[in-house]
C-alpha cells in the first residue's frame, strides 16, 4: 500500500519527480539538502540542480556520509543562462526550490521555465522588486498554467505571514483591524541576505517604479482593503519595548496576504519593526539602518561592503544552535486586543531551510486551497503549512 505521504496533491501537474533543489551547493541549499534529506517523506522522487555536476556530487556525498538515503538522488544540470535547461528541469518537476540569489540578478528565467510549464516554485528572496517585477512579467502566465509562484518561503517572510494569520484568526474581529509585528533575534545573518539587502537599497527608486506600475495593474479586492503603514520610532504601551520600523519585504507580503483573504476583513492594516529593550539599542539602529542606505548608494562603497560578506558561507553549527528569534504581534479589532508569538532557532539559516523545503512539501503534497499565478505563503498554503512547521518545531502561541 502506498505511503499517504507522497500522495500528489489533488489536481496537480503529475511529473517523475516531485521537487527539485537548485542551488544546493551553497550554504543555504546545502543546509536545505540536508533537512529534506532527513525530514522527506519515505519515496520523495527528488533531485539536485546546478551548474557543477562535480560540487553537487559532493553535496551528494555529504549527505550520504550523514546516514542519509539518497541512493538514486538524481543530478541535474541546470544555469540560469541556459533557458533549455531551465525548461526541461520545470518540465520535470512538480515543484522547484530555488536558493539562487540574489535573485534580482539570477532569478528571472526559472520564474518563467517554471511558471511556463505549470510548475509550483518557491525561494527566499526578501528582494520587493524583484517580486513585482516577477508579478509584472509572470503572474499571468502562471495564471494561465495553474503556476503556483511562491517568493520569500524563509525567513523573509514566512514567520511574518502566517504569524499575522494566526493573530487575525485569533482576533475574530467584524470590522477593522491593525496588526504590528515585532520582531528579536540572535543570529548571524546570511551573506546571500546581506546582499540582496544591499542590492535592494541601491536600487530605491528601481523598487519604487516597479511597485507603483504594480499598483497600477493589480486587481485590487472588492470592498476592502489591505496595507501596510509605515510606522514610526516609538515604545510601544502593549510589550513595553522600543520599536524601529523595519524597512523590509515582510509588511508587503501580509497586505497582500491580506486583500487575498477575506478573513482579515473589510479594512487591514499591518506595521512592522524590530524591538529593543533600550533605547539606545534603538538609536543605534537608526543609525545603522541609515549608515547602510547611505553606504548603498556609492557604487565603491557598495562593493566594499558586498566584498567584505561573502555570499555561501555561513556560522558554524554551534553558532547556528544557539541563535533563535521571535516575532510578536499584538492584534486590535472590534474592541478586542490579542498578543501572538512566532518563535524559532536559527532564522538566517536552519530554520530558513526548514521553512522552505516545507514550504515545497506542503505544494507537493497537502491539499491547499486552489489558486494559481504568484501567491503568498498565507494564501496558498496557511493552515497547511502552520501546522507543517509546528510539527518541525517552530511555535506558533497566543500570549494573551
Amino acid at each position: 500500500m502506498a505511503d499517504p505521504a507522497i500522495v500528489p496533491a489533488p489536481d496537480r501537474p503529475e511529473r517523475d519527480l516531485d521537487l527539485v533543489l537548485f542551488g544546493a551547493t551553497g550554504f543555504t541549499g546545502g543546509l536545505t539538502a540536508a533537512y529534506l534529506a532527513r525530514n522527506a517523506p519515505h519515496g520523495l522522487r527528488w533531485a539536485l540542480a546546478g551548474r557543477n555536476q562535480d560540487k553537487l556530487a559532493a553535496v551528494r556525498d555529504r549527505l550520504a556520509e550523514s546516514g542519509a538515503d539518497v541512493e538514486g538522488l538524481e543530478l541535474l544540470r541546470a544555469d540560469v543562462t541556459d533557458r533549455a535547461s531551465l525548461d526541461a528541469l520545470a518540465g520535470r518537476a512538480r515543484v522547484v526550490i530555488t536558493t539562487v540569489g540574489p535573485y534580482l540578478t539570477h532569478g528571472e528565467p526559472l520564474v518563467a521555465a517554471c511558471a511556463a510549464a505549470g510548475t509550483d516554485y518557491v525561494d527566499l528572496t526578501g528582494e520587493p522588486e524583484f517580486v513585482d517585477r516577477m508579478y509584472l512579467a509572470h503572474h499571468a502566465t502562471a495564471e494561465r498554467t495553474g503556476a503556483r509562484i511562491v517568493h520569500a518561503c524563509g525567513f523573509d517572510s514566512v514567520p511574518h505571514d502566517l504569524g499575522a494569520l494566526h493573530t487575525v484568526q485569533e482576533l475574530q474581529a467584524e470590522g477593522p483591524v491593525t496588526v504590528r509585528g515585532v520582531v528579536r533575534a540572535d543570529a548571524k545573518f546570511s551573506g546571500g541576505t546581506f546582499h540582496s539587502a544591499v542590492t535592494a537599497v541601491s536600487r530605491a527608486r528601481q523598487m519604487r517604479e516597479a511597485a507603483a506600475e504594480r499598483r497600477r495593474v493589480e486587481p485590487r479586492p472588492a470592498g476592502r482593503s489591505s496595507r501596510a503603514v509605515a510606522g514610526r520610532p516609538h515604545r510601544d504601551p502593549v510589550l513595553g519595548w522600543w520599536l524601529l520600523p523595519m524597512p523590509t519585504i515582510d509588511p508587503y507580503v501580509v497586505a497582500r496576504s491580506g486583500a487575498a483573504l477575506p478573513a482579515y476583513g473589510p479594512e487591514f492594516r499591518y506595521s512592522h519593526y524590530a524591538g529593543t529593550t533600550t533605547l539606545p539599542y534603538a538609536v543605534g539602529g537608526v543609525v545603522g539602518v541609515g549608515a547602510l542606505a547611505l553606504g548603498a548608494q556609492v557604487g565603491p562603497l557598495r562593493r566594499a561592503m558586498l566584498n567584505r560578506v561573502k555570499q555561501g558561507e555561513g556560522p558554524s553549527a554551534e553558532r547556528r544552535e544557539r541563535s533563535w528569534f521571535s516575532v510578536d504581534f499584538v492584534g486590535e479589532g472590534g474592541g478586542r486586543t490579542v498578543r501572538t508569538r512566532v518563535s524559532g532557532g536559527d532564522p538566517g539559516y536552519d530554520e530558513t531551510a526548514k521553512m522552505l523545503a516545507e514550504s515545497a512539501l506542503c505544494l507537493a503534497f497537502d491539499d491547499n486551497p486552489p489558486t494559481a499565478g504568484q501567491v503568498t505563503t498565507a494564501q496558498a498554503m496557511g493552515a497547511n503549512l502552520t501546522a507543517r512547521l509546528r510539527a518541525a518545531g517552530m511555535r506558533f502561541e497566543t500570549l494573551d
